[in-house]
């Protein structure tokens, strides 16, 4: 795998693995709650062979800083903020869940920033039905910090309103992705959300599940790849 590189962005250092040649477009990959830059190791490489792969570790993730301040908007200021410390424009933005609400705040806010975004089972940014509760947290050391989960689950039930017109403002091309019934995210909300979307497409992979890209990597990187070629 990638050496971990690292890169201050405003309050916090973030770590993030890079892969591919120099001169080729880059795409980000936004990891969901709980994992870091490493999640995507079963599809990266594919994927760098026609673009610079950055995976970074969202704060509060892996070897990023852990400041206990967490929410959506803050993954997506990060993420801006990301692309403007290492001179990224015109990028591939692909996240997953808790990263893709991210990667779609980030597209409706900076559409400059984003050439194509791919979300992943993405949840709707509205109130969850039926309201989320926090687990209690696992004994032991965790590779990521409580209190992001607290956050994503307190933003779930609470979403802000305005990020209900964060969908209409996206320009860039969008493939939204599904894993299918057997995912606790309903698939008719991703329906929804691409139908609100200037330019999208929904993908379902059946019997994927919420974590597409690692159980079905092959059906999850044609989509992917065939979406983002030229």
């Amino acid at each position: 795998m990638s050496d971990v590189r690292k890169v201050q962005v405003g309050e916090v250092q973030l770590a993030y693995r890079v892969w591919g040649e120099e001169d080729v477009p880059p795409a980000v990959l936004l990891h969901c709650l709980g994992e870091d830059g490493e999640d995507w190791r079963g599809v990266v490489g594919r994927l760098a062979g026609t673009h610079r792969v950055y995976a970074p570790d969202q704060r509060g993730h892996g070897l990023s800083d852990w400041p206990g301040a967490y929410g959506f908007e803050r993954w997506r200021d990060d993420a801006i903020g990301f692309l403007q410390a290492l001179g990224l424009e015109r990028v591939a933005l692909i996240g997953h869940s808790m990263g893709a609400v991210a990667a779609l705040l980030l597209a409706a806010d900076r559409p400059e920033l984003v050439d194509r975004l791919v979300l992943e089972e993405v949840p709707l940014p509205l109130p969850a039905e039926p309201p989320q509760e926090v687990p209690e947290q696992p004994a032991g050391p965790q590779s990521f910090d409580w209190y992001a989960k607290t956050a994503v689950v307190a933003e779930r039930n609470a979403p802000d309103p305005a990020w209900w017109d964060a969908p209409a403002k996206v320009t860039a091309p969008t493939l939204v992705i599904g894993g299918g019934e057997s995912s606790h995210i309903p698939q008719d909300h991703l329906a929804r959300l691409a139908e609100r979307m200037p330019d999208a497409r929904l993908v379902t992979v059946e019997g994927a599940g919420h974590l597409v890209h690692e159980e079905r990597p092959g059906e999850f990187l044609a989509a992917v790849t065939s979406f983002l070629a030229p």
